[in-house]
C-alpha cells in the first residue's frame, strides 16, 4: 500500500514485438523473417489519474459494445476476446482506433510517454558471436526484456515520492523476482550517474497485471501501437509488397512523448529522440518516402 499523503508516480508498462531471434535454443535466425519482428519496443506511460482514465476508456469500451454500427463485427464477438474483452490496437477496428486515440490526445499533459526500441537485427549480430566464441551460450531472451527495463527505468525522467509500477503479464511464468531485480539495477545505475537516490526498492511498488484488469494498460498498448508501425515494415496481404512505414499515429502523440531511446542507431549509446530531436521518418530511415518493392 502506498501512503497517502506521498506524491506517487503511475507508470504502466508494456511491450510491442517480441524477443525472439532464433528458432529454439539452437536454431536458425528468425530475425528479417515473416511473423518475427524486427524490432523489440518497451515503453512506459506515466498517467496522473489512472483512475479518471480507467474510467474514460471503460465507458467509451461500454458505449461500443453498445453501438448497433459493431453488432456482429468479428473482433466484437466476446468468445474472440478482443475488442469485446478490452481495447487492443492490433485487433481494433480503424474507427475503434480512432476513437480511443482521439480519447488520449485529449488527456494532454496527463499522460508521458517514454520508449526504448531494440533493433533485433544488430543484437542478432552480437549474438551470433557470443555462440561462435562459446559454443555453450544460449541466447535468453528474458535478458533482453530485462535489459530493456534497466534501460527505461535507469533515466532522469520524472521524480516522485514513491511509485505505482504496472508492468502487463508476460506469459505464464512468475517473474516478479526478474523484474525487481532489473529495477534494483536501474537504480543503482540511476544514483551512479546522477548521484542521488530516487528512494530505493522500497519506493517502487510493483504489480504484474493484464489489460482487462489494469485498464491503463490498454492506453500503453495504443502507444506501442503507434510506435511499432513507425518503425516495422508491413507486407500487402495479397501482393506481398512492402508497405510504408506509417508514422501518423506517432505524430498524432508525439505531444505526449517524452523521449524514444533507440538502442542500436547511431552512436555506441544509441539515439535519443525528444522535443528537440523528434523521431520522423527522414531522421530514422533517411526519407520520408519509401519506394514499394517486393521482398
Amino acid at each position: 500500500m502506498i501512503p497517502k499523503n506521498e506524491d506517487v508516480l503511475y507508470i504502466f508498462v508494456d511491450e510491442a514485438g517480441d524477443p525472439t531471434l532464433f528458432e529454439g535454443r539452437r536454431g536458425k535466425p528468425l530475425v528479417g523473417s515473416q511473423g518475427c519482428s524486427r524490432y523489440f519496443i518497451l515503453g512506459k506511460l506515466e498517467v496522473d489519474n489512472p483512475d479518471a482514465l480507467a474510467q474514460k476508456l471503460k465507458t467509451l469500451h461500454t458505449e461500443l459494445l453498445n453501438d448497433p454500427y459493431f453488432a456482429g463485427v468479428e473482433s466484437f464477438r466476446p468468445e474472440r476476446k478482443k475488442t469485446a474483452h478490452a481495447f487492443h490496437a492490433k485487433d481494433d477496428l480503424p474507427e475503434v482506433r480512432y476513437r480511443v486515440f482521439s480519447l488520449l490526445r485529449e488527456e494532454g499533459s496527463a499522460l508521458r510517454f517514454h520508449a526504448v526500441v531494440c533493433d533485433k537485427s544488430a543484437l542478432l549480430e552480437k549474438e551470433k558471436a557470443k555462440r561462435e566464441a562459446s559454443p555453450g551460450y544460449r541466447y535468453q531472451p528474458n535478458a533482453l526484456y530485462d535489459s530493456l527495463v534497466r534501460s527505461l527505468f535507469s533515466k532522469f525522467h520524472r521524480l516522485a515520492d514513491s511509485y505505482g509500477l504496472c508492468i502487463a503479464r508476460r506469459g505464464h511464468k512468475d517473474r516478479n523476482e526478474a523484474l525487481t531485480l532489473a529495477l534494483e539495477h536501474a537504480e543503482r545505475d540511476f544514483e551512479a550517474y546522477f548521484g542521488f537516490s530516487r528512494g530505493g526498492s522500497d519506493a517502487w511498488h510493483i504489480t504484474v497485471s493484464d489489460p482487462g484488469t489494469a485498464v491503463c494498460l490498454q492506453a500503453v498498448d495504443y502507444f506501442l501501437w503507434a510506435l511499432q508501425r513507425f518503425y516495422e515494415l508491413r507486407l500487402h496481404p495479397q501482393t506481398g509488397e512492402e508497405l510504408p512505414r506509417e508514422d501518423r499515429y506517432l505524430n498524432l502523440l508525439w505531444p505526449q512523448i517524452g523521449e524514444i531511446h533507440d538502442w542500436d542507431f547511431g552512436p555506441e549509446r544509441g539515439t535519443y529522440f525528444n522535443k528537440q530531436h523528434p523521431l520522423t521518418l527522414e531522421a530514422r530511415f533517411g526519407s520520408g518516402k519509401q519506394k514499394k518493392k517486393k521482398p
